[in-house]
């Protein structure tokens, strides 16, 4: 009798240990798909605002307010690294520092010269999912008068923080625009090339304001 109830009682440890294991298990993905959307929710917000104000701010002031909240919510490190291919492990320590300044530069006038006005345009959440350790939330410009554009964000964590690597705009990867334009520079024409295009595409979206 005593031994039945001594596995009786292990048995019960062992499913009590299993469901507060689930349970945690459960938890901590729900904190994680939570910090995800936070962090495109923050980064939309932002950017909103940056719409609202556009013709007072103008392009250096949608620049300027653009880059804090750019700088938080995207990892452009390892934006870097996956856009420059196998060309990275040949860069310098200042090459990649002076690569991923630029990119971050770059990825400012981009959105700044891209979301330039506002027309009553507002940013929806409409899902959020765990991809193979990532994190994918699925977004939309909803617009008055045009059809909503779909925007998914691709987040990693790295130090324990989440933060976006990849902007999927109606199914379109930037990343992989972006790797296959920048390792065909820098196969052909070099490190000094490609930060020289970088460049001189943020200044055309200046002039061009």
């Amino acid at each position: 009798m005593r031994q039945k109830n001594r596995k009786m009682a292990k048995k019960n440890l062992y499913l009590i240990s299993l469901a507060l294991f689930m349970h945690c298990q459960f938890t901590m993905a729900a904190e994680n798909l939570g910090a995800g959307k936070g962090v495109v929710e923050k980064f939309h917000a932002e950017l909103l605002q940056v719409m609202i104000q556009s013709d007072s701010l103008g392009f250096s002031g949608r620049v300027d307010a653009l880059v804090p909240v750019l700088m938080e919510t995207f990892d452009f490190a390892t934006i870097a690294r996956i856009v420059t291919g196998q060309h990275w492990k040949n860069l310098d320590d200042h090459q990649r520092s002076k690569f991923i300044a630029i990119f971050g530069d770059l990825s400012a006038a981009t959105y700044a010269s891209n979301f330039d006005g506002f027309s009553g345009e507002n940013f929806e959440t409409i899902g959020v999912e765990e991809k193979r350790g990532n994190i994918l939330v699925r977004t939309l410009i909803q617009r008055i008068d045009d059809e909503p554009v779909t925007l998914d964000y691709l987040l990693r964590r790295n130090d324990g923080i989440w933060r976006i690597v990849n902007v999927i705009a109606n199914g379109v990867s930037d990343l992989s625009l972006k790797r296959a334009d920048y390792t065909a520079v820098l196969k052909t024409e070099g490190f000094d090339s490609l930060v020289s295009k970088l460049s001189d595409k943020i200044v055309s979206y200046n002039i061009g304001e």
